[in-house]
């Protein structure tokens, strides 16, 4: 029995934002075949710390569009020329019937592969071939890079509107030094993972999902400057919530950005600040 051909999308896929739904959308109209993902693993931006997601979150998200996912080590194939590339993985490992990419795709050693010749190979081989192009956002292309960027500045909205979804993050609560239960402001604190993008340093207002809900919550991002010495890190004060969440994987969606972080010299004076930050 012949193996069933496949619609293989093409991309970095890093955050999966709007421009990259749109390939895997492309994909997943051929009717007659198997929509699929390549995954090319690390991608940089993990390497260096800023991707836009966790891998499970990736996974998690490409669960939900429905397609199979193929994972590749890109130290593997990185030196290939785009030729080999193709042959081996596009048509050799994936089965390719269809090839969908973004109007600025590149691959093989350096990028030296464009969606140009990608079309030619494809019609080589009989392969459909289907180039998305840009989906834009305040006139200007969608892109990992541009979304980076606005996190960085606190433009959360913008962030949000590239992404299709509101940026953040689910992972484990750990201990804090019990601050915010001195304040009548409990809060969850989580620890960036060293590939996750932490965005500018500051208070958000933000959802957290708990049991299928979300609740309504203000996230502080950054060290804290009021305490001394203290680490990276995300600090959630849960509205009209208290409960022991230690342990558990909560995810917490940010909205807007509200505020800088500010050093306080007495804890009243934090405290009435987070009052605020709460109205």
């Amino acid at each position: 029995m012949t193996e069933k051909k496949r619609a293989v999308a093409l991309g970095n896929f890093d955050g999966l934002h709007i421009g990259h739904a749109a390939v895997i959308n492309s994909a997943k109209a051929y009717d007659n075949m198997l929509p699929c993902v390549l995954l090319l693993e690390p991608l940089p931006s993990a390497v260096t710390g800023e991707a836009l997601m966790t891998d499970e979150e990736k996974q998690s998200l490409l669960d939900t569009f429905g397609v199979e996912t193929v994972r590749i080590d890109f130290s593997v194939i990185k030196d290939w020329t785009p030729e080999r590339f193709f042959d081996e993985i596009i048509v050799g490992k994936l089965n390719a019937g269809a090839v969908c990419c973004g109007f600025n795709y590149r691959f093989g050693k350096g990028g030296s592969g464009d969606s140009a010749l990608l079309r030619c190979l494809c019609e080589k081989q009989n392969i459909a071939f289907c180039e998305c192009g840009a989906v834009e956002y305040e006139n200007e292309p969608v892109s990992s890079t541009r979304i980076r960027t606005a996190l960085k500045n606190g433009e959360i909205e913008k962030a949000n509107a590239m992404l299709g979804r509101s940026f953040g993050y689910s992972l484990k609560v750990v201990h804090g030094d019990k601050i915010g239960r001195l304040l009548d402001c409990p809060t969850i604190n989580q620890l960036f993972p060293p590939e996750l993008i932490v965005p500018k340093y500051g208070v958000y207002s933000s959802l957290t999902t708990l049991d299928g809900k979300q609740l309504r919550s203000v996230t502080n991002i950054g060290r804290r400057p009021s305490f001394e010495n203290d680490e990276q890190r995300s600090e959630t004060h849960i509205i009209d919530f208290c409960a022991d969440l230690y342990g558990q994987k909560i995810d917490v969606r940010l909205l807007s950005y509200k505020r800088s972080e500010k050093k306080f010299d007495s804890l009243e004076e934090l405290k009435a600040q987070l009052n605020i930050d709460k109205r």
